[in-house]
């Protein structure tokens, strides 16, 4: 079990609180996760993120709050790792980057060891650029693909198609691993996915919160609907301050915010419903 934190903003701002400094920040989380860290961020638009990882407790890593003090910027991915595949090193640290994209898992794969070659085998030979062990970076170049399928992942792909491209890792890799789940435990996938001007967030059996702003710094309580343009959205693994302030994302909920920062909220099923109708018309 690992942690999430991602941010998209209308306007460059620091994340030092949500990371450091509030109630139940992602130093405080990272008691608990201990297993290294990473933060991905963005100033510009269509620009590569800054990355910086670690390999021990953020709470015990002054780099950690070194990093998170001095980030200000329109999006960020952070993460704090919990292993359960693959050793502690760097090379299985979070976030996973490619381009301008950056990635983050919080779950594990059933039995990705036994599935670890079937997984592989569904992943485009561009993307079998393996640096790590774990099934995360496997989920990752899954995703790129995925999204090569609909969209140069280079280029400025819709939030749809991004969407789309993770429902449809959750899709396969359910398909792959769950088939011989006995005990009724299921390949836990809540991906975060960011390439600094679109986000979009995926939950599967962990949880999963997102807070917004209408305005610069006027938090809407009321959840959002599909379509309501936004100056902010933040996404954590868990309510980071006044619980009033956070939305909880269904299961098998798909949510994110698109190039022009307008909400979009909808499910695994609604996008693979989709596909299948529109593959249906043109067959």
């Amino acid at each position: 079990m690992c942690r999430l934190f991602g941010f998209r903003s209308a306007a460059s701002e620091r994340v030092h609180d949500a990371l450091v400094l509030e109630r139940n920040s992602l130093r405080r989380q990272s008691l608990e996760h201990p297993d290294g860290w990473g933060i991905a961020s963005w100033n510009d638009s269509g620009g590569l993120p800054r990355v910086a990882r670690g390999l021990g407790a953020a709470h015990l890593d002054p780099e950690f709050e070194r990093v998170s003090s001095a980030v200000q910027a329109r999006a960020v991915l952070a993460h704090l790792r919990l292993a359960s595949v693959g050793p502690v090193k760097l090379d299985n640290a979070h976030p996973f980057t490619y381009g301008r994209w950056a990635f983050a898992h919080n779950g594990t794969l059933h039995a990705f060891d036994r599935h670890r070659a079937a997984i592989e085998a569904l992943i485009a030979p561009a993307h079998r650029t393996f640096r790590g062990d774990t099934d995360s970076e496997r989920c990752f170049a899954l995703f790129l693909t995925r999204l090569s399928s609909r969209a140069d992942p280079l280029g400025t792909p819709t939030l749809h198609d991004v969407q789309w491209a993770l429902a449809s890792v959750m899709d396969d890799v359910a398909r792959v691993t769950d088939v011989d789940v006995g005990n009724g435990k299921r390949s836990a996938m809540n991906f975060l996915v960011t390439d600094g001007d679109l986000l979009a967030a995926t939950r599967r059996d962990r949880t999963l919160f997102f807070a917004a702003e209408a305005t610069e710094a006027v938090p809407l309580r009321e959840r959002p609907g599909s379509g309501t343009r936004l100056f902010a959205l933040e996404v954590a693994s868990e309510e980071l301050q006044g619980p009033d302030l956070w939305h909880e994302v269904p299961q098998d909920g798909v949510i994110g915010i698109d190039r022009d920062l307008t909400f979009v909220e909808t499910s695994l099923a609604t996008l693979l419903q989709r596909t299948a109708g529109t593959l249906a018309r043109t067959g």
